[in-house]
């Protein structure tokens, strides 16, 4: 940060135990305490470098319990940011890449956000998870727009980068610019190698 002047724009809350496969907490019954101290931890981070947002993963759950556990959590998570400038997010996440996540689709997410009702809870629309679960990219986008707090990019379907896929992500971000968006659009995808040898899809895609 201090080299770049880049801010940071989120942050994830920890994964749990990643030996046993987890991939996070919130919604995993009974372990609400260290779904919680997950929470807390990740929004003290936030604060202390001046992050805009919190993603809190859900983990590997399903069924009822597994709801009023996320529920309950995510409550705790924007009673903890509110009024701070944080924004709590939740992300679906494509069964291929994450089997048994408890959260898959956008519906699920737009239901979710609905029912808390705080205006520091948004969607993580990841182009790469919602095209691989559900398709139709840019008519979720333009539905889903007034609760998106963060936009994630990468090539469908092997991940990489944005330039080779399936998903054509020149026509997505002329949907965006129509639709609005000013903000900014993360890149979340395997380079293939160095990082810096991979963004040359920064000119030919924009």
């Amino acid at each position: 940060m201090d080299e770049t002047g880049l801010p940071i724009l989120g942050l994830n809350t920890r994964r749990g135990d990643v030996a046993l496969g987890e991939s996070g907490l919130a919604a995993l019954p009974g372990r609400e305490g260290k779904a919680r101290a997950a929470i807390d931890e990740a929004v003290a981070y936030a604060a202390e470098i001046n992050a805009g947002a919190v993603h809190v993963m859900a983990g590997n759950a399903s069924g009822p319990a597994a709801h009023a556990a996320f529920m309950d959590n995510l409550r705790h998570a924007v009673s903890r940011t509110a009024g701070s400038g944080v924004t709590i997010l939740i992300e679906p996440l494509n069964r291929h890449d994450a089997p048994g996540y408890f959260l898959r689709t956008t519906d699920k997410a737009r239901a979710i956000i609905d029912e808390i009702a705080a205006p520091n809870l948004k969607l993580m629309f990841d182009c790469y998870h919602v095209a691989r679960t559900e398709g139709d990219v840019t008519t979720r986008l333009a539905e889903l727009l007034p609760i998106i707090g963060h936009i994630q990019v990468a090539g469908v379907p092997g991940r990489g980068r944005p330039d080779i896929s399936e998903l054509d992500y020149a026509f997505v971000f002329d949907t965006l610019g129509q639709l609005g968006w000013t903000r900014p659009i993360g890149a979340e995808y395997r380079p293939g190698g160095k990082t810096e040898d991979s963004l040359g899809w920064m000119r030919t895609l924009s």
